[in-house]
Order: C-alpha cells, then structure tokens, then sequence
C-alpha cells in the first residue's frame, strides 16, 4: 500500500477518520455541504505521524510504561508523557515528508498565515469527545514554521491531559494516531460556538450560540464571558449580553494576543439577531448532514459565517425516534440501579402519570396485606 502523506479537504468525508482523524475527518464532510463555507486546506494524514514514530523506537518502551499506570499516577504519567513529546519535538522531518507537507503552500500561499490543527483519530467521536486534549496553533507564517508546528501536533498526541483521558476511557495509545489539519487563517469580526440542541436541558428544539469578539480562542480559554443567545423555531427567545472586556486577534508576524476592547463597544452584542437566526440556520444543515446534534465552531468574517469545526454533542442522553412533531417528555430511569431501598408509596406514584409501563400497575398500599388462612383440608372419603 502506497502511502498518502498530504490529502486536499475536498477529498476527505467523514468515513475517514482513520486516515485524517476527527477533526480532518468532519472539516471534508462540512466542505461537502451546499452553503457550508470552509477555510481552505489540507491534512497530513496518519501515514505521516506513523513513519515519524518509526524513527523513535524509545518511544515504545515508554508507551508500554504509560500502560501500566493507572490514571491518579499524575507525576509518573506527567514524567514519561513530557518524555516522548520532547523525543518527537526533536525528531528531523524527513525531506520527502517535508516535501509533501509544504507543496500545498505553493498554490494556498506561502507567506500566508495558516491554522495548524490537531486531528486525533479517538477525537470529535460520537462517544468521546476529546475536546481540548490536543494542541491548535492560529496565525503560523511560513512553511519553516508550519513543519515546526505540525510536530508539536504529533507531540501533542501524548500531553498530560490527553494521556490521562484515555487512560480513564480505557483506550490503549498505541492505537490512536495523529493527523494535522493546516487551513488558512481566518480573522474574524466575531467567534464562537453553535449548539443545535440545549447541552444543558438537552432539548433538540433549542439552539444556543455563544459568541464573542475576535478569535474564538478568548471562548475556548475562558478569558471572556460570551454573549448567550437561545433560538427555538427560527426566532432568538432570550439573550444574555456580556461585558467582553478582552479579545484575542492575530499578529502581522504570526501568533496572536490579548487586546483590550474599548469601553464603548464591550457591552455591545457580538452578533445580531438576524446573524444569529441565519447562523443557527446553517446549523440546522450542519446537524442534518451528520444525523445528530452537533457542537460548531465559527467565525464570521465580512458578514458571512465561516465554519473551522464540527463535532457530536456528546453529553445528550439518547431518545427514541417518532414520526409526529408532538411534544414528548422522557424520563431517565438509570439511576434505578443504584437504589438499595424500596421506594415509598408517594415516591411511587410520581411517575404512574408518565408511564404508560406503570399507568397499569395497581399502586403499593401503605397497609401490610392481608393474610388469607389457608384452605380446610377436604373431608376424608
């Protein structure tokens, strides 16, 4: 089998995760969609992270030490994962896999500023998100720079919280890969995330939007409080706007920094009512694409919404599937294995109006039954 070290956006779907990880993975499928606008790019596929590690066989034996740690081994797993970041950070990129890595440049822009993102292949799944646990890079000039920072995303695979992650989900590291995701820069008049269903109420029906000033990296890094918009049927329902004292913008040079919003424009909403409803229309696209609810990255740049990710909402409780548009009420009864008392007549009787399991089961009386003496023996023939 020939390996494919570089695909274009265009050629990826989400079926291929394996190749181009989560992220990369989504990134194709959004570019698929009619309306969807997606920041150009490409991704260094698995095959690239794979003969990478082939050039450390140390990494092995550490891997097999990380493996036998248990989760609350903090310091050990700390130790051995800075360990094998260092090791990969250091390793020289081959020319041909350089080669590979920067011919896209020539025809996206060599000097232009590019994004240059994790895509882990246990990342953005339906299950477990990973949110977080690998490294992004926002504003790298230059294709020097660029290979710089696509082995701090192979790096970034074995970061302290990302290891400790799958320790916990019981996933074993040698069986995630890494693949990089290099996109043109945007900059943005405003940033944030697009939910297509309530993650706090779980409601399907309710989208929210949180948005801010600037890069959307002030969100994610908890420096700004965002606004907070709720949509139901095409129409926004409540908002909250937040005093964004601070925002991240990109430097000329490369990188990014905090900047001061002035007082004037800091209680002013990032987005208006009208941007909201078409964002979350976008959305709804999204979110029919995929088949489920979705967690949306974006960006709005000169009045049109750019999209840098989409992901499963992965803390809804599932619900069954029904063929009218009513109103239905669901009611998780997991929490019934753990109970280790019998339930009280009142406690009892809350959910027989919901039910129609329990609608039919006679009520517990509070009363101890009665005994029912047993039958006289029949007369002796």
């Amino acid at each position: 089998m020939i390996e494919q070290y570089v695909w274009d956006l265009q050629e990826i779907d989400e079926t291929q995760v394996a190749v181009v990880g989560g992220k990369g993975a989504h990134l194709g499928g959004l570019s698929r969609i009619e309306g969807i606008h997606v920041p150009a790019g490409f991704c260094v596929t698995t095959d690239a992270f794979r003969r990478i590690m082939a050039e450390a066989p140390s990494i092995d034996d550490r891997l097999d030490q990380l493996s036998r740690l248990k989760p609350d081994d903090r310091e050990a797993i700390r130790t051995l994962s800075a360990q094998i970041r260092r090791t990969i950070e250091r390793i020289a990129v081959p020319g041909d896999l350089a080669a590979a890595i920067t011919r896209p440049l020539a025809q996206l822009g060599e000097q232009a500023a590019y994004a240059v993102r994790s895509s882990a292949t246990a990342e953005d799944l339906p299950t477990a998100s990973f949110a977080g646990q690998q490294d992004t890079y926002l504003n790298v000039v230059g294709p020097t720079a660029i290979l710089q920072h696509v082995s701090r995303c192979w790096a970034s695979l074995f970061t302290e919280r990302a290891v400790t992650y799958r320790q916990r989900n019981g996933i074993d590291h040698r069986t995630v890969h890494m693949a990089v995701v290099v996109q043109q820069m945007v900059f943005p008049h405003a940033a944030g995330i697009l939910f297509t269903a309530d993650p706090v109420t779980g409601n399907r029906k309710v989208a929210t939007v949180d948005a801010g000033f600037g890069l959307g990296e002030a969100l994610v890094s908890g420096l700004v409080n965002p606004d907070v918009f709720t949509v139901r049927h095409g129409e926004v329902v409540a908002k909250e706007i937040a005093a964004k004292q601070r925002a991240v913008h990109a430097l000329p040079a490369g990188g990014t920094q905090e900047v001061a919003i002035e007082a004037q424009r800091q209680e002013q909403p990032a987005l208006t009512d009208a941007q909201v409803v078409r964002l979350v229309q976008l959305g709804r696209r999204i979110e029919a694409h995929f088949g489920c609810p979705q967690d949306i990255e974006w960006c709005l740049v000169d009045e049109g919404f750019q999209i840098v990710q989409s992901r499963p909402i992965t803390t809804l409780y599932p619900i069954p599937e029904t063929g009218d548009q009513e109103n239905h009420v669901y009611v998780s009864v997991g929490h019934g294995q753990m109970m280790t008392d019998p339930m009280k007549p009142l406690g009892f009787s809350m959910p027989r109006p919901c039910s129609p399991a329990t609608a039919s089961t006679p009520a517990p009386s509070s009363r101890p039954p009665t005994r029912t003496p047993p039958s006289a023996p029949p007369p002796a023939s």
